[in-house]
């Protein structure tokens, strides 16, 4: 019986500690696929053309972002394009996840911190 105590307790040792030093999950999505969903909006937030296509890029791009690494790439890569592309109207941005019937829990801008996003 002590024999078996001893080899529950070192298994949950060896556990605890491959979970302690297993490396975070990676993001499966990168930034090139978020520019692929997204094309579609670019006329529409650069104030150039209608919401046309935009949502099923949005609602695509919302069904891929499973993970929390996922979500975090995203929000990563849409906080670098809003801040590289010039003439964006940011409320448009912010505003498309809702248009297109999407919940997501952060707002697009330059601003957002995307190490808070789950």
């Amino acid at each position: 019986m002590a024999a078996l105590r001893k080899a529950m307790c070192l298994a949950f040792v060896a556990a605890v500690f491959l979970a302690a030093v297993a490396p975070p999950a990676e993001a499966a999505i990168g930034c090139g696929q978020v520019v692929s969903y997204l094309n579609p909006c670019l006329p529409y937030v650069t104030n150039r053309g209608p919401l046309g296509s935009c949502c099923g890029g949005v609602k695509g791009l919302y069904g891929a972002a499973k993970t929390t690494p996922d979500r975090q790439a995203v929000c990563g890569c849409l906080k670098s394009l809003a801040g590289s592309y010039s003439g964006i109207n940011f409320n448009k941005a912010a505003g498309l996840p809702g248009q297109c019937g999407v919940n997501i829990p952060y707002k697009i801008s330059p601003s957002t911190d995307c190490s808070k996003v789950r």
